[in-house]
């Protein structure tokens, strides 16, 4: 099934009001969270674009029948390119953060991690998530995933917090489902998604077991409260030169007071070792997904470089074309990093394709160190006009247009009509809340730098860079390739 995107919204309206903007109880109907969902909007009607056919979409795995593919469990490298490329789109239609990879990314974690839990313990947790997934196939669902604790004290684990709440964590097991108490933050959309996919953000120890929980539960649930802060809310746009009048994010802190989640939508029940695995197995998949996302927000910037370089008329000066081209050195490696992850992933016991760390993992962590220096290098180009450009009410005052209108022009094969747009386009991509949204996501989104590292060190091979060392120092008589000739792409066959 594909919905509508007045689909999506009706549904929206119908849920029970749970959110807390300002101090004040509202519903989904609230204009502060409108840009969200007009994000996601874009979602569900691209998806219905024949154009954007077998981008968009896919054939479920589950019910053979078409999907969005934000709801699909990849199955091949195709699928894992498919995703990426769809999300750099995307990102390029909205100004940026498309957000409903998350729910992606967490469907991908839980497909194989209960699997994997299962053949370990004998658990019924796949069979019951994959019916999970045909009734999402069959509603073309959006979720959103809830991974990040508050956390509390930072060297303590979650079982030596002073407030146990610090962590969401099972309360009381019933037989017909389990009982959650505690506190998720930096929940991105989770205002506007129809459901919350819960899971752990750590490595856990025994004495951690009710904390290794993961589960699906509908957004307005009794019990769950979300206190939500909308990023950017601009009333007025009558240029329209800024994407974040229209499109926007929210982002929540999710309270979870004693909620009753029914047994069938409970996937991870006390099973401490698996803490740490599905937590990576979600950042690993987010990871991959920002190696679209990224690349279409430095697509973002680099635009909005090269249209300020225009406006000052300096786009051939050499030292710009030397900045612009640092854009397509950042974007396009992350793209290909991407690309690499695909085509050397693996398939997991569960069916789903999963992306290679490794090259998911560095892509992810370079568009991090990227994006402070990316928007230095737009706001070198354009100067100090993004934050001291006049509001647009004076382009219009009798008094200040016509001197308004000679200040705009600096490039006169530009009209001061176009000049404005471009500056308050400027002005909205490199001086606005949304900026330091981006700024901050983009350098912690999908997990803070020293994840990137311990996922990195996790999985790189050291040793075999040591044994290069050695047998180049002589200490060493020979030297093994055998890891490099059998590092063949996963579709190598089609390749011959």
């Amino acid at each position: 099934m594909l919905r509508s995107r007045e689909e999506y919204v009706a549904r929206l309206l119908k849920m029970r009001p749970n959110l807390y903007i300002g101090g004040e109880k509202v519903g989904r109907d609230d204009h502060r969270i409108q840009p969200g969902i007009n994000t996601l909007g874009v979602t569900f009607e691209l998806a219905k674009d024949p154009a954007y056919r077998d981008v968009m979409t896919v054939a479920s795995s589950i019910t053979g029948e078409e999907i969005n593919r934000f709801a699909h469990l990849p199955q091949n490298p195709h699928d894992l390119l498919q995703k990426q490329k769809m999300i750099r789109i995307y990102a390029r239609r909205v100004g940026g953060c498309i957000q409903r990879c998350m729910g992606h990314d967490a469907l991908t974690a839980l497909s194989i991690c209960t699997k994997e839990m299962d053949e370990e313990y004998g658990t019924e947790y796949h069979g019951r998530f994959l019916k999970y997934l045909k009734w999402y196939h069959e509603n073309d669902i959006d979720a959103t995933c809830s991974q990040t604790d508050c956390k509390g004290d930072r060297l303590k684990r979650p079982s030596e917090q002073e407030n146990p709440d610090a962590y969401v964590h099972i309360v009381e097991k019933r037989q017909d489902g389990i009982v959650v108490s505690g506190t998720k933050m930096c929940i991105t959309q989770a205002a506007y998604a129809d459901e919350l996919l819960v899971l752990p953000t750590r490595a856990l120890m025994e004495d951690d077991s009710d904390y290794a929980v993961a589960f699906a539960i509908p957004a307005d649930w009794e019990g769950i409260r979300m206190i939500t802060r909308p990023v950017w809310l601009r009333e007025k746009d009558e240029l329209g030169a800024c994407p974040f009048a229209k499109y926007g994010v929210s982002d929540s802190v999710i309270v979870f007071d004693r909620v009753f989640v029914p047994m069938e939508r409970v996937f991870m029940c006390g099973e401490w070792k698996y803490g740490r695995r599905m937590a990576l197995l979600f950042a690993d998949s987010h990871r991959h997904s920002y190696s679209g996302c990224k690349p279409g927000v430095s697509d973002i910037l680099c635009g909005a470089t090269a249209l300020a370089a225009d406006a000052n008329n300096i786009s051939k000066v050499s030292h710009v074309r030397e900045k612009l081209s640092l854009y397509a050195g950042a974007s396009e490696l992350a793209y290909a990093a991407g690309v690499a992850s695909a085509i050397y992933g693996e398939r997991t016991s569960s069916g789903t394709f999963f992306p290679n760390e490794i090259y998911a993992n560095v892509g992810r962590r370079m568009t991090g160190e990227m994006i402070y220096h990316e928007y230095n290098i737009l706001t070198e180009v354009a100067g100090g006009i993004s934050v001291t450009l006049p509001f647009g009410e004076d382009f219009d005052g009798e008094e200040t247009r016509a001197d308004l209108e000679k200040f705009i022009v600096r490039n006169s094969k530009i009209s001061a009509e176009e000049s404005l747009k471009i500056w308050k386009f400027v002005e909205a991509v490199g001086a606005s809340a949304m900026t330091s949204w981006y700024l901050i996501a983009g350098v912690h989104g999908g997990g803070s730098p020293v994840m990137e590292t311990i996922a990195l060190n996790l999985g790189f091979d050291y040793g075999q860079r040591r044994d290069v060392a050695r047998y180049l120092a002589g200490i060493k008589d020979d030297l093994d390739d055998s890891k490099l000739l059998n590092m063949n792409p996963a579709f190598g066959d089609r390749l011959k």
